[in-house]
């Protein structure tokens, strides 16, 4: 399929292809004329960077993530070196941190709302 088609079909725009794709996130083979083809699993591959990207993960450790990962399901596959364990650990441990520091400025607004409330 062509990136606009790709564009559509995920909901990410062509720009953000192209950057996918020069970040190495996303492969495309060229037509004759240099247009972008893409396969049907880039559909499946496109969502799983989105998904990757809105968990926090910056395009560096996304490219390490995803040969370690099954387009189609999004498991695991056998080949997530120890190092990239500890990178995905220490990356989920600081969204932790986010989703606590969350919590608490959200309580601590909720206290200012009900103070204000009388």
């Amino acid at each position: 399929m062509r990136i606009g088609e790709l564009a559509r079909r995920t909901g990410v725009s062509e720009r953000s292809l192209r950057y996918y794709e020069k970040q190495g996130l996303l492969a495309a083979e060229r037509t004759p004329g240099g247009h972008r083809e893409y396969a049907e699993a880039a559909v499946d591959r496109v969502i799983r960077i989105q998904e990757l990207y809105a968990a926090g993960l910056c395009s560096s450790k996304i490219a390490q993530l995803l040969p370690c990962m099954r387009d189609g399901d999004g498991g695991p596959s056998a080949v997530a070196t120890p190092r990239l364990l500890a990178d995905l650990t220490a990356e989920r441990a600081r969204i932790d941190r986010t989703i606590t520091d969350l919590l608490r400025s959200r309580d601590t607004l909720d206290e200012v709302i009900d103070a204000a409330r009388g």
